[in-house]
């Protein structure tokens, strides 16, 4: 189901005459508002220490409970991908991190509350410490350092993360 459908109604002045304008938005026939269904912006960080292990976390919730995932999620309002990348490895790892370089970025849907969400993940390298030790906290049910040598990503739940670790590492073995 697209985004938009799930909207009926003009949320300025509550008019049922909200119609679709185009593919990515609707248009109020009452009060002329129009509605974009843009992307949300996600992260996702590929966080490795110097015996070139990755640190992933197992999720806690759905979607894709059970899974493998990479440390990350959703950017806050007022927030820099930077800062939204940063906030999120702190939440789920307790890992107090800086210096995070941007990568690459892959269009995905994500499914939540019944909706398909249209998200732009962007996915960021961070180099750590061997000493650092990530505890698993917020929606991550478990955290761990993996070889890149034993990262399988087929193990990992979400689309956009397994095309994301794929890439990393046809670039990184």
């Amino acid at each position: 189901m697209h985004p938009l459908d799930k909207f009926t109604h003009c949320p300025v002045c509550g008019s049922s005459h909200f119609e679709k304008n185009n593919f990515k938005s609707k248009k109020c026939l009452s009060c002329g508002f129009v509605y974009y269904a843009n992307p949300s912006a996600a992260t996702a960080a590929f966080i490795l220490n110097s015996r070139g292990e990755l640190l992933v976390v197992r999720r806690g919730k759905e979607p894709a409970k059970g899974t493998l995932d990479l440390p990350g999620g959703f950017v806050d309002m007022d927030e820099d991908a930077e800062e939204g990348m940063l906030r999120e490895i702190e939440e789920e790892t307790g890992l107090k991190l800086n210096s995070p370089k941007y990568l690459f970025s892959i269009p995905n849907l994500y499914e939540y509350s019944g909706m398909t969400i249209h998200t732009l993940d962007l996915f960021f390298r961070l180099d750590v410490d061997d000493n650092c030790i990530a505890t698993a906290a917020d929606d991550a049910a478990e955290a761990m350092w993996m070889p890149l040598s034993e990262v399988d990503e087929t193990q990992f739940g979400l689309h956009s993360i397994r095309q994301a670790v794929k890439r990393f590492l046809n670039a990184n073995r």
